[in-house]
């Protein structure tokens, strides 16, 4: 886009310009200027004078997968002691559908236990792995180290289509391994076609680009997130995302998918202009036009996507401010297709299935909580180890859910009672694991997270405990409430898509919204706003001893879950369209 003045942002729903035209973002001469995402940071690498990355550089190595972070906890000693901050990466692999091998996983755990700060894997909510703490000689070696076992980390992060989620349910087999190839496909077609990842990391042929076919040489206006999602198990949460497949069988067999577009979860703490939106249907496409409306979406969401402000740049935004019969339209002629209606599906659950489940092939699949995708070694609790010693014999491979857990899949019969022994030996398989904990997730936030303003991996362990005491209390101990938290606005945790969502705004203090449904089709809203730990407590208290006095309760004995009853109690109210409803 040249504009570089005129008009600043149109009003919502179809009334403003397609374009938003003033002066450009900052990271839009950043990108230009970039040389495909080259800048000079194979220069930086060879600067010793400093551990972080300087410049445009520090937001160009977002675009290969990795983030520019600091230990928080040690800043402020470091400064008293003249050091510039602890400056190290954490990467983001780029993994499809969430699918890694054995060889591969005793790959990357070697490399945390060899070349890493904090020598842990995390499984994150974009259903891959992330290394922290990795120092700057050894960044190199990383890349090079994934290389060697076929993962790399391009477009995990920065303004381009990030890692592609697909379901986790090796149950329906077949059916999953055509998802989950459409899920590869579909990061294979929106993936950038420059070769600096090659040239920089991997000591690859220099080869000139002049051109990015699908995101265009500034690359998109924001990130852009796509999943594939077999109903009736949202376990990707669709709602969160930019583009979603979800896929359409007739008798077992992969049809077509129908496609939401729009939907995301980041916002900015008192900014009224920005805020968390549903995906709306365009219709269903047979699979020979997949990638066709995939790249009309991403390049529709290229050219109309807001450009001046970042806080309303993502697809959300656009199809609010153009409108969505003009958005879908754009993508219908972009891909010569008209999306057909919608075919029916229900989302009916979100949550990973825990334990041991059967496949239609006879294969045996163990789904393996771990809180908050952190995998480390700790005191009676060797959990990295014992997913190295599962990897050793297992015959299969593994799953990495976008609920931070993790699935020994394809394991043969004679193979079940060995790969337990090894779980339960090293605390990865607990029967006490309540339901509530295994629905409770948390985004990283700090030490590392530059953007944190408060806690929530470090937070979730003991507030979920103290939310079981509260489940006992009022003797409804063997049920749960989808809760989440976030130590910012910006989602990573999904909270806006929980029935209690915390977000957090400062120190110790958090938004507490409520009204997310189990399938996670719902926006959560607001309660209550800057509260303590201490309120937080005393709030869900006193709400869980209402619900479980109050709630519906059908006639085949189905039991009103707690997101529906808050709304129905009118102690929130409903979210139905985010730009209508959700700041009121």
């Amino acid at each position: 886009m040249s504009n570089v003045k005129a008009i600043a942002n149109g009003p919502l729903v179809g009334e403003g310009p397609i374009i938003v035209e003033g002066e450009l973002a900052g990271n839009e001469r950043m990108k230009r200027e970039s040389n495909f995402l080259r800048g000079t940071i194979e220069q930086d690498l060879k600067d010793r004078i400093t551990g972080g990355f300087t410049s445009d550089n520090f937001q160009l190595i977002r675009f290969h997968g990795m983030y520019q972070q600091d230990d928080r906890d040690i800043r402020a000693e470091r400064q008293k002691q003249k050091l510039e901050p602890l400056h190290n990466v954490m990467l983001r692999a780029r993994m499809p559908g969430g699918i890694i091998t054995p060889k591969q996983w005793l790959a990357i755990d070697k490399f945390a236990d060899d070349s890493t700060i904090y020598s842990s894997i995390r499984l994150t909510t974009r259903q891959t792995f992330q290394f922290h703490g990795v120092l700057k000689p050894h960044i190199k070696l990383m890349h090079q180290t994934l290389n060697s076992i076929g993962i790399d980390s391009i477009a995990t992060a920065g303004d381009v289509n990030r890692n592609v989620l697909c379901t986790s349910n090796p149950v329906e087999s077949e059916l999953h391994q055509q998802a989950y190839e459409w899920a590869t496909k579909i990061s294979e077609h929106l993936l950038p076609k420059t070769n600096a990842y090659a040239e920089i990391w991997l000591d690859g042929e220099k080869v000139e680009t002049t051109e990015e076919p699908i995101l265009g040489s500034t690359y998109l206006p924001r990130k852009f997130k796509t999943t594939v999602v077999i109903p009736p198990q949202n376990d990707i949460d669709v709602h969160a995302n930019d583009l979603n497949f979800v896929a359409i069988s007739e008798n077992g067999q992969l049809v077509g998918f129908n496609v939401l577009v729009g939907g995301g979860l980041a916002m900015t703490h008192g900014d009224k202009s920005t805020y968390p939106r549903r995906a709306d249907d365009f219709g269903f496409v047979a699979l020979d036009k997949v990638l066709d409306v995939a790249a009309a979406v991403v390049t529709t969401q290229r050219d109309w996507g807001n450009r001046v402000n970042r806080k309303n740049a993502k697809t959300k935004y656009t199809l609010d401010r153009v409108g969505i019969d003009v958005f879908k339209a754009e993508v219908e002629k972009r891909a010569e297709v008209s999306f057909e209606n919608s075919r029916p599906y229900e989302f009916t659950g979100r949550g990973d299935r825990f334990g041991w489940v059967e496949g239609i092939d006879g294969k045996h699949h163990l789904t393996l909580f771990i809180e908050n995708g952190r995998l480390i070694d700790a005191p009676n609790s060797p959990l990295k180890t014992g997913a190295r010693e599962i990897a050793l014999v297992h015959k299969g491979d593994f799953r990495m859910t976008a609920n931070q857990n993790l699935i020994v899949a394809g394991v043969a019969e004679q193979d079940k009672a060995h790969i337990e022994q090894l779980a339960r030996q090293y605390g990865l398989l607990k029967d006490e694991t309540s339901a509530q904990r295994q629905n409770s997730m948390a985004c990283v936030a700090f030490p590392t997270c530059p953007l944190a303003m408060a806690e929530a991996e470090r937070y979730l362990p003991g507030l979920v405990s103290n939310v079981e005491t509260l489940l006992n209390k009022h003797n409804v101990s063997d049920e749960h409430i989808i809760l989440r938290v976030t130590g910012c606005p910006n989602g990573c945790g999904r909270a806006m898509l929980a029935e209690i969502g915390l977000v957090g705004k400062g120190p110790g203090k958090y938004n507490m919204y409520m009204g997310g449904n189990i399938g996670g089709t719902r926006i959560p809203k607001l309660y209550k706003e800057g509260i303590d730990e201490q309120t937080i407590v005393s709030e869900i208290d006193g709400l869980i001893g209402r619900w479980v006095a109050e709630r519906e309760v059908q006639a085949d004995g189905t039991k009103e879950a707690f997101g529906d009853f808050v709304i129905r109690a009118g102690i929130v109210n409903e979210v139905i369209v985010s730009v209508r409803d959700f700041h009121d």
